[in-house]
Formats: structure tokens, sequence, C-alpha cells
């Protein structure tokens, strides 16, 4: 196979990017706010501008506000929603430190392989994909693996499922670990009460409900948590004062990722750390604002109703759904293939002649369903019956025995409740 190289390019004649416009469906990224898109076009300032203090420091109120926390330590990691992951976890785990993770999905398998890399002394239990866990099992296996930090994923977009959380912070504590949790794809869709759930860190992604571009990951961290990762706390040669903790060998096994670096760059001394991703903060900052202005109890209802439409198209039409509803993210709706459907050739013709994406899935579910987004910006009445209408007609016309029009009438008594 012939690779292209710089010698067989005129780079002098390359063009601007032209993307196409799609329709997002799929479980993220989706499409951006365009608010969000004219924020970023704002002028540049420095990373020690007094303005960009001022924008870091409604970017913490505002996402206290949507993770429904007062903690202190509420901030940005800038990097995709997996930053926020990996630095939670390397942060917080020393190597050899017990850690259980709740696995029942690919983002659950996520999880024990970045607490692996940490080194950490990983124990695992998991549920056939498209379950979820009860807090009785979680707490027995906590009882056995006396762990300092349970890690689990609110929506695995991979299976479709919420898992309950409410009262497992109080298991955690009562047994001396923490509980973090991946909401990636479940923030500002479903309810997340990080301080009321007891949950001591919580990392989402922009790219989904909150309707951002990725590149930037939300994360807030409880007291409890704060003090076990500043047991590990360094500060970096050049930049502390004279007398101020020093590197050693027991400091977090990462620089870019040193959440108690992240802290003091965000907090009152802004310690340099990085260079702030001027732009894309501003994204961050728009898109929080969007959320705010509506609320964030109003924003989680909008994606329940628009999930439960985009569903009773699914099933109006004669198709299955799946999975167990009543654990169903609000965001995310999983599509049983018809049986002898080409995955793939159905979601080429919806993107070539509707310039809608919808998603399969992965692991033991890739081919098996679709995932269908309904997220952000895109948790709206047209782009659900658009969405809904462009799947029947392709099945249709792949000799697939739906009924379209059955679909969109049911979205719409939905909509009309």
């Amino acid at each position: 196979m012939s690779v292209t190289t710089e010698e067989t390019i005129d780079t002098s004649k390359i063009k601007p990017v032209n993307p196409p416009h799609r329709l997002l469906m799929a479980p993220g990224p989706v499409n951006v706010d365009p608010r969000v898109l004219t924020a970023m076009s704002k002028p540049t300032v420095g990373q020690f501008d007094p303005y960009m203090f001022k924008v870091m420091g409604e970017v913490q109120a505002m996402f206290r506000t949507i993770f429904k926390t007062r903690n202190q330590q509420t901030m940005v990691v800038d990097g995709t929603s997996r930053s926020a992951i990996e630095a939670a976890l390397v942060s917080a785990l020393a190597p050899g430190d017990p850690v259980l993770v709740c696995c029942a999905g690919r983002f659950g398998m996520l999880l024990k392989e970045i607490a692996e890399r940490a080194g950490a002394d990983v124990h695992v239990i998991e549920r056939p994909w498209g379950e979820v866990f009860t807090l009785a099992e979680i707490e027995e296996a906590i009882k056995e693996v006396k762990p300092k930090l349970v890690a689990t994923v609110q929506g695995d977009t991979s299976t479709t499922m919420c898992q309950p959380l409410e009262g497992l912070g109080d298991i955690c504590h009562r047994y001396g670990a923490l509980l973090y949790t991946d909401a990636t794809a479940s923030l500002v869709g479903n309810d997340m009460q990080a301080d009321a759930w007891g949950l001591d860190i919580v990392t989402t992604g922009m790219q989904k409900c909150l309707g951002g571009p990725s590149g930037s990951a939300p994360i807030t961290v409880s007291d409890r948590a704060v003090e076990v990762i500043n047991e590990r706390r360094s500060i970096e040669a050049g930049v502390a004062n004279a007398g101020e903790i020093a590197p050693d060998e027991d400091r977090i096994h990462s620089n870019y990722f040193d959440m108690a670096q992240i802290f003091d760059y965000w907090g009152p001394r802004h310690l340099n750390h990085h260079t702030e991703a001027t732009h894309a903060l501003y994204a961050v900052h728009e898109a929080a604002r969007i959320v705010c202005e509506e609320g964030i109890d109003n924003a989680i209802a909008r994606h329940a109703l628009n999930g439960r439409a985009m569903s009773a198209a699914i099933e109006g039409m004669g198709l299955k759904l799946y999975g167990d509803q009543s654990h169903r993210m609000n965001d995310v709706v999983g599509v049983v293939i018809p049986e002898g459907v080409d995955d793939a050739a159905i979601r080429a013709q919806l993107l070539n002649d509707f310039s809608v994406e919808i998603a399969s899935s992965f692991g033991p579910l890739k081919g098996t369903i679709w995932r269908i987004g309904v997220m952000g910006v895109n948790a709206r009445k047209d782009a659900v019956l658009t969405c809904a209408a462009a799947l029947g007609n392709v099945l249709e016309r792949n000799g697939v025995k739906v009924s379209t029009d059955k679909g969109i009438e049911a979205a719409l008594e939905v909509y009309g409740e």
C-alpha cells in the first residue's frame, strides 16, 4: 500500500478545512452549540492576564452548580475527557494501593487499565454488558478488598446503562474508601449530585451533554480526596519558593496529570503548571454558561424528554430497544440491530444520504446494537424526529419491515404529553 508523503502533496495549495454539515446523533461528539463556537473566536489573552483568572474563577463557580457541589477544587483539566480520568486515578492512587473497579462495559475496562498503569493493586467486580450493579454487591466487594478507592462509571455509552449511585458514597466512606465516578457522558443529561451522594471525585467531558468540543475535562474533588492527593504533593523546581515542598520519590507519578499541581495552578497563587488552553477555556465557559442559564435540572429534564421521544420512535417503528430501560441513560438509546441487517451499510447510507451519524458499539455489542445519542444541543425535537425519520427511511429502502410513520407519531405523542 502506498503512503502519501509531503513529496506527493503540494503543501502550498492545501485548502482551508471545510467539513461537511452533519447531524451528530452518536453518543459523542455532538454538534457544538453555535454560541460556543463563537466564544472560541474571541481574542487570546496571556495565561497570567487578570481576565484569564476571572474566566477561570467563573468556570469554577459554574461547574460547582453543574456538579451540585461546594467543592473548592472544581476546575478543568486540559485534555479530552480521558485526561481527567487519568489525572484523578494517578493522583489519588499510589503504586500498590488497592482499588476496586466496577466493570460492566468498555469504560469500566478503561478505568481498570488506567489504574493498572498507575501501579495500583486492582480488583474488579464484573457484570454482563447491559446490566448495572446493586449497592449490596459493591458493598460486599468493598468488605473483601478494603480498597483505598472505588471506581465507577455512571453512564457507560457502550451499553447505554446508567449505574445508580445514590447511597454508594456513604457505603464507601463507612469502609474508609474514596468514591470516583466517570460521568463523561452522563453529566447534564442525567441527575448527578456530587455532594448529596458523597462522590469524592467526578470527571466529565465537554463533547457530550455539555455541547462543547472535545479537549477539556471538568473535574470536581472533595475535601476528603484533596487531603489524600496532597499527601503526595510537590512543587516543580523553578516554581517553588525557598523552603517549600521539594519533589521526592513518593510524588505523583505524572507531571501533566498531577492534580495537586493543577490545584495550585487554579488556586489563588496560580502557580505555573502549563499554558492554559485559552480558546478551549472560552468554550468551556460558554457551554457552562448555557447550562446555568437553562438551569441544571431543566437541562436534565430536557435530555430525559428527548430520550423518551427517541425511544418511543424506535419502538413505534417496530424495532427493539436494548437493555433494561429502567436503568437506561436519558441521553443514549440502544437499538437492537435487526437480524440480517448490515450495520455498517445502514450507517453509511444514513451519513451519505441524510448527513446523520449514529454509532455501533464495542466488544460483545459491536454490530449488535446501534447507539443513538440525544445530547447537548441535539437534545431537541427536530433533531430527534429527523434522526428517526432518516433511520426508518434507510431501513425501509433496505427491505427491513419497519413503520417510520408510526415511529414519528409515537415520538410526537411523547412531546404532546
